[in-house]
C-alpha cells in the first residue's frame, strides 16, 4: 500500500523553471492526499518557489527543498543544512571564473542572493521560478548561512559541470547536474534520498510504502529509497537504469498517468 509519494518538479512534472502546475495535477494530488497518502514535494528550487507553485493544492504537503538541504513540515522549518563557510568562498571563487556567461545563485533557508546584472537572468528566477530574491554586489558578503550555491548558464551548463565543476567539488561538497542549466554545491551530507529518509523516519513510512518521480541525477537518492520508483521518459540515462519503472515524460503528463492510475 502506498502511503507516500515524492517527486521532483522540473523536468519531472513541469518543463524547468515553469511557474505553475496543471490542473489536472493538483487534483490528482487533492484527491491522493484525501485518502491519506502524504504527498512531498522533493525540488533544487529554494521552498518559496515550490510552494508558491503548489499552493493551490490546499493540502498538508511537505517540502524538500534545494535538493534536500531544506526540509518544510508543517509550514516550519524541519531541518536546514548549511555549507561549510570556506567551501562557499572557495566554490564561488572559482565559479566567477565562468562570467558573464553563467550566473551563480546563494540560496539561504529564507530566500536567495544574486550579484548579476543580467536582467534576463533576474527575471527568469523572479518571474520564472518565482524565488523571493536579493540583487547584491558581493555574495561573500552576505550574512545568512548559505545552503545551496548553483550555477547557470542558459540552454546547457553540462559540458562545464561534467567535465570541469564536478569532478573538481565532488570529494569536498556534495555537487550535481540539476537539469541541464544548473550545477548545484551543497554541504556533502545534502541529498535528496536523505532527506526523504528523514520524512519517512518521522511519519514511519517504510521504503516499501513509498513511490517517487524523478527526471535527472539530483533525483537518484530520491529514486533509491522508494520501492515504486519511477524515471520519466525524458530523464537521464542513470536514472533511467536505477529506476524499476518508467512512465510518460512531462509532455505527456506522465507522473499525473500514475497518480490518476491510484485511484481510478
Amino acid at each position: 500500500m502506498i502511503k507516500l509519494i515524492a517527486t521532483d518538479v522540473d523536468g519531472t512534472l513541469v518543463k524547468d523553471s515553469t511557474p505553475e502546475l496543471y490542473e489536472e495535477l493538483i487534483q490528482a494530488i487533492q484527491t491522493l492526499s484525501d485518502q491519506g497518502i502524504q504527498f512531498v514535494v522533493a525540488s533544487g528550487r529554494q521552498y518559496a518557489s515550490i510552494q508558491k507553485m503548489f499552493a493551490p493544492v490546499e493540502r498538508n504537503l511537505i517540502y524538500i527543498a534545494e535538493n534536500g538541504a531544506h526540509i518544510k513540515k508543517d509550514g516550519k522549518d524541519f531541518l536546514v543544512k548549511e555549507m561549510n563557510r570556506i567551501d562557499v568562498e572557495e566554490i564561488m571563487y572559482d565559479l566567477r571564473k565562468f562570467y558573464p556567461e553563467c550566473h551563480v545563485v546563494a540560496s539561504t533557508a529564507r530566500g536567495c542572493f544574486l550579484e548579476t546584472k543580467n536582467q534576463e537572468f533576474i527575471d527568469l528566477i523572479r518571474y520564472g521560478y518565482r524565488n523571493e530574491i536579493t540583487l547584491v554586489d558581493d555574495i561573500l558578503a552576505v550574512s545568512q548561512p548559505i545552503i545551496k550555491l548553483a550555477i547557470y548558464k542558459k540552454d546547457t551548463m553540462r559540458e562545464i559541470g561534467e567535465s570541469i565543476l564536478i569532478p573538481k567539488w565532488k570529494n569536498r561538497v556534495k555537487t550535481c547536474m540539476a537539469g541541464d542549466e544548473w550545477v548545484d554545491f551543497m554541504d556533502r551530507s545534502v541529498d535528496k534520498g536523505n532527506a526523504l529518509k528523514i520524512v519517512q523516519q518521522e511519519l514511519m513510512i517504510d521504503r516499501k510504502e513509498t513511490m517517487s518521480f524523478g527526471d535527472n541525477h539530483n533525483d537518484l537518492g530520491l529514486i533509491m529509497e522508494a520501492e515504486h520508483s519511477y524515471a520519466v521518459e525524458n530523464a537521464v540515462l542513470e536514472v533511467r537504469e536505477l529506476a524499476k519503472n518508467i512512465c510518460p515524460s512531462y509532455q505527456e503528463k506522465g507522473v499525473y498517468q500514475i497518480l490518476r492510475s491510484l485511484y481510478e
